[in-house]
């Protein structure tokens, strides 16, 4: 859908401004280039939200121009603009975004408190809020993607091992220990939550809904999104529990190589972006031993 509302944009932009074709051409690059980046957090253009958005425009931030990210960010702005006129979004998420600074890396990590709200939100007593409470555990015990956890499937789970079997980006099979929180609940889902949601059913699915099939991806972002707002938590989406997952190995002393294989990153460069934590928890630690800190 994305390629259609870029080119839909674009002929606007032509028709109503008269923008020379240099300047489209730049602001499609821009787009194509951003929605690549969603992509890679499990989202798209024209359906993320403000903080995946931030996220995104983060990535590239050591290596182009200012001038070059004010571009993108004054042509995301009219993107949406024009997505919320033409009624293909209700909301703008970028009316909040602000100019990447220098030297940023990431959005600042949900803390250990803020995941346990999150996590304590679903109604357990409640076959969906069982369910959601068993997702939540695994996404935040795994750093799945949200498409390898809408996706998971009961022969990709060891439930005696504790184990998971996920193939992420490029068809590449990795296994991840779930541990024995999240086991304890996917357990207790298993026994009292799926088999009422299915009623007799057959799915494959791990995570089903009332219409007995697997759940979306967009589901699940709604859902999360949806108990950050019930906690009075910051907008949290997938994304955000796999960088606290990450961000929360490596402050407890996980080695760099470890978290790269648990996250499924082909490169020890995508995982290096956790570095800074490592360093604040080296700082930390300093000042609290050191008899000169």
């Amino acid at each position: 859908m994305s390629s259609e509302s870029i080119d839909r944009f674009l002929d606007h932009l032509w028709l109503t401004d008269g923008l020379s074709a240099n300047t489209l051409a730049a602001y499609r690059r821009d787009l194509l280039k951003l929605q690549r980046q969603l992509q890679a957090l499990d989202a798209e253009l024209d359906t993320a939200d403000q903080p995946c958005i931030q996220q995104a425009l983060l990535m590239a931030v050591d290596t182009e121009k200012p001038a070059t990210r004010a571009r993108q960010l004054s042509c995301l702005r009219r993107y949406y603009q024009f997505l919320l006129a033409s009624g293909q979004r209700a909301d703008d998420p970028s009316t909040q975004l602000g100019s990447p600074k220098l030297g940023q890396r990431l959005p600042k990590a949900l803390s250990e408190g803020q995941v346990e709200q999150l996590l304590q939100a679903a109604d357990v007593d409640e076959p969906l809020g069982l369910r959601d409470r068993a997702m939540l555990e695994v996404l935040y015990a795994t750093g799945l993607r949200v498409s390898e956890l809408v996706g998971l499937t009961l022969q990709q789970l060891d439930m005696i091992s504790g184990l998971i079997i996920t193939r992420g980006k490029g068809n590449k099979e990795r296994m991840v220990p779930l541990g024995e929180v999240a086991l304890e609940w996917l357990e207790r889902y298993f026994r009292e939550s799926r088999p009422l949601l299915l009623a007799g059913a057959q799915c494959d699915a791990v995570f089903v809904t009332q219409r007995k099939a697997g759940m979306t991806r967009q589901m699940a972002w709604h859902l999360i999104a949806g108990y950050a707002r019930q906690q009075g938590l910051p907008p949290i989406g997938p994304h955000m529990l796999r960088h606290a997952f990450a961000t929360h190995l490596v402050n407890h002393g996980a080695d760099l190589r470890v978290v790269q294989l648990l996250l499924g990153h082909s490169d020890i460069s995508t995982t290096q972006i956790y570095t800074h934590v490592a360093r604040e928890r080296l700082k930390q630690l300093h000042a609290q031993h050191h008899p000169r800190g």
